[in-house]
């Protein structure tokens, strides 16, 4: 795992430089030339996220927030056919258009039942 190093003469940061003549790596101190001879070869890792589907975000009394609109959709969960929409907020490419429904009454989270089961984010 790339860690930040330190100058022991100086404390100040050191930077990964490649010594052609020795044709290792080393850490060198741009204020004291300074240098030690670097064991990890790894200099930059870079972590990929992994795309996960959209999910439900936090929706304590959604139901009650006057500027979202409402829907006439039913509640699956008690029948209510009263809820709030909104759209999924992550800023993702692959992102589609998919409303979250909120119930009035039961304030319980789903997606348009109308959408095939395989295309339904997690809930």
């Amino acid at each position: 795992m790339a860690s930040l190093h330190f100058c022991s003469e100086c404390n100040n940061l050191l930077y990964p430089k490649a010594d052609p003549g020795r044709r290792i790596m080393v850490y060198a101190c741009r204020i004291c030339n300074e240098e030690e001879i670097g064991e990890n070869k790894c200099v930059y890792r870079n972590d990929l996220l992994t795309v996960t589907k959209e999910q439900v975000g936090v929706t304590t009394d959604l139901g009650m927030d006057p500027t979202l609109a409402h829907s006439n959709i039913t509640c699956p969960h008690c029948g209510h056919d009263d809820a709030v929409f909104y759209q999924d907020q992550s800023k993702r490419k692959e992102t589609r258009m998919i409303l979250f429904f909120v119930c009035t009454k039961c304030n319980h989270s789903f997606t348009d039942p109308s959408l095939p089961q395989d295309n339904r984010p997690d809930t």
